[in-house]
């Protein structure tokens, strides 16, 4: 009877550590969920040879707006920003420091407090900021402060700068959302934009110009997303995709 109980302790407790551990585990999980694979209705895909449906759409007399992302480094940025359908133009630049007209030099140094920032020019016809936001939180950590991939530094720090202040409830309701998927606190900031001084012609299209390149992100998470063409764009979206 006293083995009988004994042996049923040790089992109980084994069921328990590891449930206990299966909580830690799933608590401690930093997990914006992944790109769902595009079904029928959803949209289109493009073929893999297609890195930038941009390059192929009209966006002269458009009425464009312009959103500021900050997300570690900005090369990697850019280049995946480019690749969003409905994004017209991307520039890498220094945003939300102190001082005026920084070179890269003076940014890395950290004491100005500038952050390697893409200006992001899209269509909200095709595009929508919500989208946009949305798109930046797949590929970034939220939760990691001045650090992103292997960059650590003041200059690394992610964030989402605003031009328009009806846009501040957009930001802040997205990143609330987002706040779900995290146990850690997210640091991403969302803060009117203060100043933005492009970057040297030597970051701008880095990756294009150096495709073997570092970049913190996987770009090829910009090719996971269906595009649901406007109608002006639906027999290029359509010839160029699957």
């Amino acid at each position: 009877m006293h083995v009988t109980f004994k042996l049923f302790f040790i089992v109980l407790c084994g069921v328990f550590l590891a449930a206990c551990m299966g909580m830690s585990l799933g608590s401690s999980t930093n997990n914006h969920p992944d790109p769902k694979p595009a079904e029928e209705g959803d949209g289109y895909m493009l073929k893999p040879d297609v890195k930038n449906i941009n390059e192929h759409l009209e966006y002269e007399g458009r009425d464009l707006k312009k959103i500021y992302f900050a997300g570690g480094c900005f090369w990697g940025v850019e280049a995946y920003m480019n690749r969003i359908y409905g994004v017209s133009q991307v520039v890498s630049g220094y945003a939300n420091g102190k001082g005026k007209n920084p070179s890269y030099e003076d940014v890395i140094k950290g004491d100005q407090n500038f952050a390697e920032t893409v200006e992001v020019t899209y269509d909200p016809e095709r595009v929508s900021l919500d989208t946009l936001i949305d798109r930046l939180f797949q590929v970034i950590d939220p939760t990691s402060k001045n650090k992103q991939g292997n960059d650590v530094g003041v200059q690394y720090r992610t964030g989402i700068y605003f031009t328009d202040p009806a846009e501040e409830k957009v930001v802040k309701s997205a990143i609330e959302r987002e706040q779900e998927y995290y146990k850690d606190t997210i640091v991403t900031e969302a803060q009117p934009l203060e100043n933005f001084y492009k970057a040297e012609e030597f970051h701008q299209d880095y990756l294009e110009k150096n495709p073997n390149g570092y970049c913190h992100i996987n770009l090829n998470t910009a090719n996971q997303f269906a595009i649901d063409p406007i109608e002006m764009d639906k027999e290029i979206v359509e010839k160029l995709s699957k």
